[in-house]
């Protein structure tokens, strides 16, 4: 029996209130399931706004432990509902520790576990080092009901490391919640098109499927009247080519849907050889911080 999976990427804008966050993503994701969708991916942080714009204390304590926060009781019961995979991102706290984070929800409701974002940039805009520590449950792929998938997020989707490490460890499709937009240092810098490409590199150089979901629309700084960031939405979903097979542009909201054929994918991918042809004994220059 051939394995099919139909994935889905959630495009929208996020606002102050937890609540109405969460009721809105269900929606989509009810959406999403309507339309035969199996994994469905929101994007990163969407519990609110996206706050790592500045740096001030009181948003930790809008973390949760993972099994405890609110997105991942309020969403995990709708998993089960609905039959489906939910990729969930939210804000962790773990003690005195804060880790942007991932908790994987079976189709059946059950938590599988969480993975904890790698790579924290820190930049105008995108001051995430302040919030959160470098995620120490390394790299995560996540037998699910309806296939091997593996999440990366935001940052670690231009690492072609990530991407490589998980395709290893027998990830069948790639999933990148993210939340990137405008850089406020530098009003002509468009990263949309790079964003998209590094990701399509992905998916080429490891005969991997790759679901991208960013939010959209603009948000004024809450704690800076006058302030703000414009997302810049462009999610997609690429096959195994790299190729575009549903996007969005930067200001629709909506759910994007696709099918792949995991038994040709596995196929396809031996016939390629890029795992075969590795050369593990050139890469010492990957594993240490800086070339000898």
């Amino acid at each position: 029996m051939t394995r099919l999976i139909k994935v889905a990427a959630i495009q929208t804008a996020y606002g102050l209130d937890l609540d109405a966050n969460i009721k809105k993503t269900a929606d989509f994701i009810r959406q999403a399931a309507d339309q035969g969708a199996q994994v469905v991916l929101p994007s990163e942080l969407f519990q609110g706004p996206y706050f790592c714009v500045t740096q001030e204390e009181h948003w930790f304590a809008t973390a949760h432990p993972w099994r405890e926060h609110p997105c991942v009781t309020a969403l995990a019961p709708l998993a089960a509902e609905l039959g489906i995979v939910l990729p969930i991102s939210i804000y962790e706290r773990e003690g005195p520790h804060y880790f942007n984070s991932v908790v994987m929800i079976d189709a059946d409701g059950s938590p599988m576990g969480v993975y904890r974002k790698s790579h924290i940039p820190d930049g105008p805009g995108y001051q995430e080092k302040y919030y959160f520590r470098p995620g120490d449950t390394g790299f995560r792929v996540w037998d699910t009901r309806f296939g091997k998938v593996g999440v990366g997020i935001c940052w670690d989707q231009w690492y072609p490391e990530a991407a490589r490490a998980m395709a290893l460890m027998g990830a069948e499709v790639l999933f990148y919640p993210t939340a990137i937009g405008s850089e406020p240092h530098d009003e002509t810098l468009d990263t949309a098109a790079p964003w998209r490409r590094a990701m399509q590199g992905h998916a080429v150089s490891n005969v991997i499927p790759v679901v991208g979901a960013n939010r959209t629309g603009f948000e004024p700084w809450a704690d800076y009247p006058g302030g703000g960031q414009r997302f810049y939405g462009s999610s997609f979903i690429a096959d195994h080519r790299g190729d575009l097979v549903a996007e969005f542009g930067k200001d629709e909201e909506g759910v994007l849907t696709a099918q792949f054929d995991l038994d040709f994918l596995t196929t396809h991918r031996a016939a390629w050889g890029f795992f075969r042809d590795r050369r593990t004994d050139l890469y010492g220059a990957l594993a240490g911080p800086r070339p000898a």
